[in-house]
């Protein structure tokens, strides 16, 4: 392994250098650049190809464990230890991650709705159970507000939209954009926090002229309301903290390839059997 780094990185440094740095003799690699490669470090090579284009595709979003998950979907054939090393070997690592925060308000309030959902966050029908959430994405020009609403069968992102300021309007607009895709039929429970946009009352009117029944997080509590959580912390884990944006309009195109482009169609899920959400609706024979 250390003769085929010196023959990758030949061409950016002296041999000289690399032969002592990692403690070799220029005669033992000439000597080995006569031998034919072995079988197992062609695989190595091929894989590492695999490895290399995934970690592309994926927007550097996964770890060693869902490269191989992914890979071995894909029918590519490989132990997920030897993907590990290859990924430790070449330098190919996650973009950083960062769990979201439990924030807890002290002060006493009734509940807006009951917490219906109560964390069971595995769905076994399409249009069954949305949740709803909004988040800020930082530019130089002030914040861009997002309202998304994800069906949790897929966990797709089957509505949002974006604006300079939060508001009840916001989250009507994808609650909005929801309906017209999904047409969910009566019985769908909607899920949310205990946020003023959703407590409003032009969109509680909205769930209820579809028929929906309400459910809410309890009071400060993120992990009532996870799966939205985590979608906004893959964002701005593999979008928003890696770039600036110097426009609204600069991250409105951004969070729109992401959710659209990526997300929706290509990002795979380990709830999902390593899928996106779109594959895994079009293989359950979801119309889409």
């Amino acid at each position: 392994m250390k003769y085929a780094f010196i023959r990758d990185k030949g061409r950016r440094f002296k041999l000289k250098r690399l032969c002592a740095a990692l403690g070799v003799s220029r005669s033992g690699y000439y000597e080995w650049l006569g031998r034919p490669e072995s079988r197992r470090a062609i695989e190595d090579r091929v894989l590492l190809d695999h490895v290399r284009s995934l970690h592309r595709q994926s927007r550097e979003a996964y770890g060693a464990y869902k490269t191989w998950r992914v890979l071995r979907a894909r029918g590519i054939a490989c132990g997920k230890h030897r993907v590990a090393r290859l990924r430790r070997q070449n330098g190919i690592e996650a973009l950083r991650k960062r769990r979201f925060r439990v924030s807890v308000e002290h002060h006493k309030r009734a509940a807006a709705a009951p917490n219906t959902l109560n964390r069971r966050f595995a769905v076994s029908t399409p249009n069954r159970i949305w949740a709803g959430d909004t988040t800020v994405i930082a530019t130089g020009a002030g914040w861009l507000h997002l309202a998304v609403i994800l069906d949790l069968y897929s966990r797709r992102v089957v509505g949002w939209a974006m604006g300079n300021d939060r508001s009840q309007v916001l989250s009507l607009k994808a609650l909005q954009m929801a309906i017209d895709q999904r047409k969910p039929m009566t019985g769908l429970l909607h899920h949310s926090d205990q946020g003023s946009a959703y407590v409003g009352v032009d969109y509680q009117v909205q769930l209820q002229r579809i028929g929906a029944e309400i459910s809410m997080s309890r009071k400060g509590n993120c992990y009532d309301n996870a799966v939205v959580e985590s979608f906004f912390g893959n964002l701005k884990n593999e979008m928003v903290h890696h770039r600036r944006f110097f426009t609204r309009e600069e991250a409105r195109a951004a969070v729109f390839d992401y959710i659209e482009l990526f997300y929706n169609r290509h990002r795979a899920h380990a709830t999902l059997q390593f899928v996106s959400p779109v594959e895994y609706e079009r293989s359950n024979g979801v119309a889409i």
